[in-house]
Order: C-alpha cells, then sequence, then structure tokens
C-alpha cells in the first residue's frame, strides 16, 4: 500500500510539474504607469490568458525590466517578450517607421493614425528592419497629434517660438527647430522635473501624457491645434519568443490585437471628450493658433523636413518616398472609405 501511494504521489507531482511547464508567460517591459497609453496592452494580456483557459499570461512591467529608450536592445537579446517604445527615442534604430513622426503629414485622428501605421508596418522594409533587433511588430500605439502645454506668456506665433526650450522629438523636434525654438528629447518620465525647474518652457506631448507625467499641472496655457505630427510607439515581441508558442498560444496572441485596439480607441476617446473639463480644472488657458500662423510652420517646419527625411533615408537604402507616398495614399483612402 505503501508503494501504491508513494507511486501516486510522484505521479501527481509529475504531472503538476509538466503542466506548469507548459504555461507559458511574458515578460512585457513598459514604463511610466498605466495610462491610456498602455490599455491595449493591458487588454491583450486579458483577452490572451481567457482564449488560453490561463496558459499563456503576461507580465506587464513599469520600468522594472529596462530603460524606455532600451526597450529595443532589451528584444534583441530577448530580456524579455514584448515591450513598447517610441521610434523617436532612437530613430537610427528604426529609421522605416520614422516616416510616421514627420510633421505636418496631415493625420486628424486616431483612426486615420491607426490607419497609417498599420500600412506603414506591414511593408517589407519595416519589417525586415525590425527584424535586425529580433523583433516583430505586433499592434501600434495611435496617439493624436501632439501639443504644447508651457509657461509664462503663450505661444502663438512662429516670431514667439524663436528660442522656446521645448520637450519634442523625433520629427516634431526638428519642426520646431526650423522656427527657432530649442528642442530637446528627454524621455518623458524626466519632463515634469526639467518643467517645474525651468529647464524648459514647453512640452509637446499627447493628451494622456500631459496628465500622466504632470506637465499639465505645470502649464499656464495649452495650444489646441498647433498639431505639428505625433510620435509613433509600437509594441513589438521578439521574434523567438512569438516562434515558440504553440500554435493555439499564437492563434490567441494574434486575434487578440484588433480588439485589444478597439478598446484602446474608445478608453482614449473618453480621455478626449474630457479634455476640455482637464484644461478648465486645472486653470489651464486654452490657446488657438490663427490659420495664417499655421500655413507658416508648416512652410518652415513641415514640407522642407519632410523632403530632407526622405532624401536621407533614399541615401541610406530606405524605401523613404515608397514610405511616404504609403502614408499619404492611405490617408486618402482611409478619408474615403469613411
Amino acid at each position: 500500500m505503501k508503494n501504491v501511494t508513494t507511486t501516486l504521489c510522484v505521479s501527481a507531482l509529475t504531472l503538476a510539474f509538466a503542466t506548469e511547464a507548459m504555461a507559458t508567460e511574458w515578460n512585457v517591459s513598459l514604463w511610466g504607469k498605466r495610462r491610456a497609453f498602455t490599455e491595449h496592452i493591458h487588454k491583450l494580456a486579458e483577452l490572451v490568458e481567457e482564449k488560453t483557459d490561463g496558459e499563456f499570461t503576461m507580465n506587464i512591467s513599469y520600468g522594472g525590466l529596462s530603460k524606455n529608450t532600451e526597450n529595443l536592445d532589451g528584444i534583441s537579446i530577448f530580456a524579455f517578450e514584448m515591450a513598447q517604445f517610441c521610434a523617436g527615442y532612437h530613430p537610427d534604430k528604426n529609421r522605416a517607421i520614422t516616416v510616421l513622426e514627420l510633421p505636418f503629414m496631415g493625420v486628424n485622428t486616431l483612426e486615420e493614425e491607426l490607419a497609417v501605421s498599420n500600412a506603414v508596418y506591414a511593408h517589407p522594409a519595416v519589417a525586415e528592419e525590425m527584424e535586425q533587433w529580433n523583433a516583430k511588430l505586433l499592434m501600434t500605439t495611435p496617439m493624436p497629434q501632439y501639443n504644447l502645454v508651457g509657461t509664462g506668456d503663450p505661444r502663438d506665433t512662429l516670431e514667439s517660438f524663436d528660442g522656446m526650450r521645448v520637450r519634442a522629438t523625433g520629427g516634431i523636434g526638428r519642426a520646431f527647430e526650423a522656427v527657432g525654438a530649442v528642442p530637446t528629447s528627454m524621455t518623458a518620465s524626466e519632463v515634469y522635473q526639467a518643467m517645474e525647474a525651468g529647464v524648459i518652457d514647453t512640452a509637446s506631448f499627447a493628451q494622456h501624457a500631459h496628465l500622466s507625467f504632470g506637465t499639465i499641472n505645470e502649464a499656464d496655457w495649452w495650444t489646441a491645434n498647433l498639431n505639428p505630427g505625433t510620435v509613433n510607439c509600437p509594441v513589438v515581441v521578439s521574434i523567438d519568443a512569438y516562434d515558440m508558442l504553440s500554435d493555439d498560444e499564437r492563434a490567441a496572441l494574434d486575434s487578440s490585437v484588433p480588439e485589444a485596439i478597439d478598446h484602446y480607441l474608445a478608453n482614449y476617446g473618453e480621455l478626449l471628450d474630457r479634455w476640455d473639463s482637464v484644461l478648465e480644472e486645472k486653470g489651464v488657458e486654452k490657446v488657438t493658433i490663427s490659420d495664417e500662423e499655421l500655413a507658416r510652420f508648416k512652410e518652415v517646419g513641415g514640407d522642407p523636413i519632410q523632403q530632407a527625411w526622405i532624401d536621407e533615408n533614399e541615401a541610406q537604402g530606405i524605401p523613404a518616398q515608397e514610405l511616404y507616398d504609403l502614408v499619404l495614399s492611405t490617408l486618402e483612402e482611409t478619408r474615403g472609405s469613411n
């Protein structure tokens, strides 16, 4: 009887270890704190866990795995399985997708941003460049056009931008530089302290980030319609980790992306709906830039920077003109279908 009992116990332990070994857990590297910017990742994790009956889970970490500027590097060495990054943090590592960060491309809505990002992500040159980092683009993080919050007197003309110390990355930073501002590409988590200390006068963010990183609490004013561009922040997975998934796990992951994005869009839409009340609550003046000044800004900080990006990247073997045209044609198709 003792031998039978021992055998049963060993069998039970073996089964338990085998079950545990079959479970898949991914580490996901984010930064800051949970916010509208990361809601699709939480929804994705929830859906995947449901579809696999808890056999595929995601451990979401905010800053515990890597710096935000090093998430792509972490993916490349398999330090974790999934991560989010922003192209403007290291444009030399992800040149092709920086077409989505060019200023004054005319993207107006989250849905349009989603459409152009998906089109660019599907381009073979983009996938090839990401493969150099062992990264597979899983989904985008559609954000509205960036706008400024600032201290002191409102800046609503190109002349008032001259000498302005602004936190701005990527193409937006180049646009401000073209009109005499002094951009710095510090990471999002550093911006509040820099603004509080007077190191910068203004910060360029989407609405969720002005809230999450506290810049709205230092602001005297906010530009309602400057809309110089936005930052593109993909969610990527390790190619090795993706290939190691079972067919069912891979299907659960891939099929959950559209629903996760829908959840993100609905959640972010709610934030945009209440933005005016946030400004009123915090005593922040809403500044509207005139059409004349916007046209001047685009002329100086838009068209030349777009062409320079095309020329620079074509010289490096990136099909830049093709990617640029893809964004514009996708915008046209998206508006036509609506």
